[in-house]
């Protein structure tokens, strides 16, 4: 579900944004497998050219892989672009570059709720909407922080758990942080209302090898309801693939 993450196209945005879809879906050319990796330079270049967030952001990896901080004062005014797409995809190479501003920045995003921004979601009546690109821009920070694995995020993460507007994408980030702190918010969220939240729940679970997590797995193998993305599988179906990769294994 999360390895592909979302993109921006009107009204569908708003339902798949919540989905978490994405990346894979538009790698960036320079970057395929084979090809000759370009300079720092022309990476810069390609990166202020780029308009197109979800491309922009695998620029911003190649960046961080050079891992070259001197590229950052030439970035320092994406810090405070008014697509904040942009702007988070510029915080990230600052975080990622050891620069304190850029953790900073997506945080600030997250919680940034001001109606002064540049705007592409579109409501269902097919006006432009404020609103919806709060949700996006918000949703979207919360998805830089997974991608940053950056231990600071985590009690920042946890109360948005019950944040409708970003709900969805914060167990995936507490997975992908990896820190085990997380371990007892995200056992909670397994007695969520939102049948998705609880499948959210439990594979973020497993991906923090949660073993503490399996008696409340268990208690979960007899919930039918099911959740709205993927496969839409149940609860239980999640919960049993859980136990099957968390439980000790046993010789044969």
């Amino acid at each position: 579900m999360h390895k592909v993450q979302y993109f921006r196209t009107g009204a569908l945005h708003a339902i798949v944004a919540r989905l978490g879809f994405f990346a894979l879906l538009f790698t960036f050319p320079p970057l395929i497998l084979g090809q000759q990796r370009p300079s720092v330079a022309r990476l810069i270049q390609q990166f202020e050219g780029e308009k197109f967030f979800w491309r922009q952001f695998e620029i911003a990896k190649a960046i961080t892989a050079a891992n070259d901080p001197s590229v950052l004062p030439r970035l320092e005014p994406w810090l405070t672009h008014n697509d904040r797409h942009l702007r988070g995809n510029a915080a990230f190479i600052f975080a990622r570059l050891g620069d304190r501003r850029g953790f900073d920045v997506i945080v600030t995003i997250l919680s940034d709720r001001s109606e002064t921004r540049q705007v592409h979601s579109i409501s269902s009546n097919g006006d432009p909407s404020v609103k919806g690109q709060i949700r996006e821009d918000r949703y979207y920070a919360a998805h830089l922080l997974g991608d940053l694995k950056d231990a600071r995020a985590i009690p920042i993460l946890v109360p948005l758990l019950a944040d409708p507007d970003v709900n969805y994408i914060v167990p995936w980030s507490l997975g992908q942080i990896g820190d085990r702190s997380a371990v007892p918010p995200l056992i909670a969220t397994l007695g969520d209302r939102n049948p998705s939240m609880r499948v959210l729940a439990i594979k973020a679970l497993t991906e923090l090898k949660a073993t503490e997590a399996l008696p409340h797995l268990r208690l979960l193998l007899n919930d039918q309801a099911r959740c709205n993305f993927d496969k839409l599988e149940s609860v239980a179906e999640a919960a049993q693939a859980a136990i099957t990769a968390l439980q000790p294994k046993t010789a044969p």
